[in-house]
């Protein structure tokens, strides 16, 4: 029997929902969350062009504490994370023994604690929270290696675009471009914005191909620097504008651009695995044979040259024969033009190849190009 549970509301929740914003809701990984608040095109421009935010208070944060513990996640994911020290962090995927991608996260190495343990951060997709916390559990426990939500009442927010750091800085009275892309730090709350001074984690990551933070704090604190983000000009963002600015920059949404059944090679994402290290790997040995004999599909960027946008699940054709399938697609607002992410075989899988799109039963002419299809020069 499946028990159906009310969508869950953010720590930002109340306070957004105040701002003199017309504001779509709808339910996402069992969150009620925004899609948009001013508007999709506006809010996708002020990212690119000025700066933009996000609550993403939906994700799972997950904290893994003990000893030896880079030991132990190094058996669970292809990337080395040896490459990484503390205050630094790489993005991965965990696998199944096929090669199928479990979920992608982000892995944050905090270093020793003051208790003499270490501690990993990672940061995982909402939608696989539970399972991927089950399947850690199952993997980890036996290492006496505790895994925990990491602040689950927390409130977690995305600053992005070019004005972040000038916009942060003012208002968490911190410097922070002296902290590296993938560098992350604790800070303590500037006490203007709330009565006790409390921790903030903060990490020089994004979801948009734009420069930007993510910082995770008590929902008092992020209340506090949400209003004075509003306050500062800052626009805030729904889910709508996030796709968007994922997509342009080609950067994967699980369930949808990657999945059980698609591996790191299928979806570019083989700069993830380091076969060169010596240490084994759940779906080692999948990995090792298909970048020995090749693969059958690859993830391509499509530019559909009308009108017409490709959406998830949409026909790709080839010589008038169905080859493939939209994952993900959307109007770029960027480059006014239709843009889409979709599987094909890799014998065509280059860049120029014409091909074609089927959308409400009509087949649109479309080409494959490289991507990402918007690349910021950081």
């Amino acid at each position: 029997l499946m028990i159906r549970r009310p969508p869950r509301s953010t720590p930002l929740y109340s306070s957004a929902a105040s701002d003199v914003y017309k504001r779509q809701m709808v339910p996402f990984a069992n969150w009620e969350m925004p899609v948009s608040f001013s508007g999709l095109i506006e809010e996708h421009n002020a990212v690119r062009k000025n700066v933009g935010m996000f609550d993403i208070s939906h994700m799972g944060v997950v904290q893994l504490k003990g000893k030896n513990i880079k030991s132990a996640l190094q058996n669970l994911v292809p990337s080395d994370v040896f490459r990484i020290g503390p205050s630094e962090a790489c993005y991965t995927v965990f696998l199944k023994e096929n090669g199928g991608i479990q979920d992608d996260l982000i892995i944050y190495d905090q270093g020793v604690l003051d208790t003499n343990e270490e501690s990993i951060v990672l940061v995982i997709n909402a939608a696989r929270k539970e399972s991927d916390i089950e399947w850690l559990s199952s993997n980890l426990s036996k290492k006496e290696i505790t895994i925990s939500e990491f602040m689950p009442e927390g409130a977690l927010i995305a600053i992005q675009g070019p004005e972040s750091i000038s916009t942060l800085e003012k208002i968490l009275e911190e410097p922070l471009s002296n902290l590296p892309r993938f560098g992350h730090r604790t800070i303590t709350s500037n006490p203007n914005l709330i009565n006790s001074q409390e921790s903030i984690f903060i990490a020089r990551t994004g979801y948009t191909g734009e420069e930007g933070f993510e910082f995770l704090s008590s929902p008092e604190t992020a209340k506090s620097i949400w209003k004075s983000l509003i306050a500062s000009g800052v626009t805030p963002c729904g889910l709508g504008a996030r796709d968007t600015l994922r997509l342009e920059a080609s950067m994967h949404l699980y369930g949808n651009d990657i999945n059980l059944d698609t591996t790191p090679f299928e979806a570019g994402l083989g700069w993830l695995v380091h076969l060169e290290m010596p240490n084994d790997f759940i779906g080692r040995k999948a990995l090792e044979k298909q970048a020995e004999v090749g693969t059958q599909k690859k993830l391509v960027g499509i530019q559909v040259l009308d009108k017409g946008i490709a959406r998830k699940g949409y026909p790709v054709l080839y010589n008038s024969e169905t080859v493939g399938i939209v994952t993900s697609g959307t109007w770029s607002p960027t480059l006014q033009k239709p843009i889409a992410l979709a599987y094909v075989p890799s014998e065509i899988a280059k860049v120029n190849t014409q091909i074609e799109v089927e959308i409400r039963g009509k087949k649109h002419p479309a080409i494959i190009v490289k991507r990402p299809f918007y690349r910021k020069g950081f």
